[in-house]
């Protein structure tokens, strides 16, 4: 018995490590073979121009219960008074089915998704004021892994949520507060085109404190200018932009920028080759290189994912000469890291602390 048990072991390690070999090998392809959909594109209407007035379009807003961008792990409190700043955040892609390419509002896996990435994202910026986070009619997973047109026609789909659901906040928040721009991921997607189609250039650009472009790469030769927001160069610096796509070593980059590198920036011209923007959030500068012992505190969560536990000390960061963030060896943070020692979805919770710490400070720089 003991024998068999053995071999069933042994096995199972074989199986593994040859699955690793093959992930290894063909994990780029294996990823849009399983999350691509099949299925054409299925066009849908715009939504109503009021509808993001109701509460329930939201997953975050302050006037309503289980908020779950007011989580905070042990030691750190959510603002307990109104006012601060206006944060509008957009939650990254949390609708990975190939049965779609946009996510039905109601998908509840997906919603539960999104909350889970609120609390460990979107809770960086519950000290400096009030939150904002719209449900909306996302592009699946696989958009991001394939050039089809099927893909682009999801993104603009989802981008028209976007806008109709930022001029619902912007009306709701009145016309005199500080306002914070944040998203991750396709939530930063949509962020940059916001930016330069309803932020830059406008009245509205002077009451923003900074923009969190976290997760999805920035040309600073082909789209900052557009954007109508400068990097930040100074940890103090208001009415800038920050962004950073952060990988362990060595890091293979290819599944973010083969897509990229292929694709036009908002000057009109390619983008292969562009350096990104690289936002050191550990120093809040550009093209910076930080210690671990810089790290105010990482966030690691529980097996369960229910609550998560904060650690100073443990992650340095540096910008390389492309503009990834590379943060070396790499932390156990849980099992989603992406091929190429891809950190994506840890890019807030890597450098939690440090990002609580940021937006406040430039919400009272002057």
């Amino acid at each position: 018995m003991a024998r068999k048990f053995l071999y069933v072991i042994a096995f199972l390690i074989a199986l593994v490590i040859a699955g690793a070999v093959v992930y290894r090998i063909w994990g780029n392809d294996l990823i849009r073979w399983r999350f691509v959909p099949a299925r054409a594109f299925e066009p849908q209407s715009n939504v109503r121009e009021d509808v993001y007035d109701r509460p329930d379009m939201w997953l975050a807003r302050p006037d309503i219960q289980r908020n779950p961008a007011l989580w905070t792990p042990a030691g750190y409190q959510p603002r307990n008074a109104a006012g601060g700043a206006a944060i509008f955040f957009i939650h990254p892609t949390s609708y990975l089915s190939d049965d779609h390419w946009n996510a039905p509002l109601d998908n509840k896996e997906a919603n539960d998704r999104a909350a889970l990435f609120l609390r460990g994202q979107a809770s960086v910026f519950n000290e400096a004021g009030e939150i904002w986070a719209p449900r909306y009619r996302q592009a699946t997973f696989g958009s991001f892994l394939t050039d089809a047109a099927d893909a682009t026609r999801a993104l603009n789909l989802a981008y028209g949520d976007i806008q109709v659901a930022f001029a619902s906040f912007l009306r709701q928040i009145g016309n005199d507060r500080p306002i914070v721009l944040a998203g991750h991921s396709q939530g930063a997607l949509h962020l940059t085109h916001l930016l330069k189609d309803k932020v830059a250039g406008t009245p509205l650009a002077r009451r923003v404190v900074a923009a969190y472009v976290v997760g999805w790469p920035v040309s600073r030769d082909n789209d900052l200018k557009a954007m109508g927001f400068p990097e930040c160069a100074r940890a103090d610096q208001r009415g800038c932009l920050l962004s950073w796509e952060t990988f362990a070593e060595p890091a293979d980059p290819s599944l973010v920028l083969d897509i990229y590198d292929r694709s036009t920036g908002f000057d009109g011209k390619p983008r292969r080759g562009s350096r990104l923007v690289c936002t050191n959030p550990l120093t809040g500068t550009a093209n910076a290189a930080a210690l671990a012992s810089a790290n105010k505190g990482t966030l690691f969560p529980a097996a369960d994912l229910g609550s998560a536990e904060i650690k100073a000390g443990r992650v340095p960061a540096r910008c390389d000469e492309r503009g990834l963030l590379l943060i070396g060896e790499g932390p156990d943070v849980g099992p989603y890291v992406l091929p190429g020692n891809n950190y994506h979805v840890y890019d807030y919770s890597l450098f939690w602390a440090n990002v609580r710490d940021d937006v406040t400070r430039r919400l009272g720089a002057r």
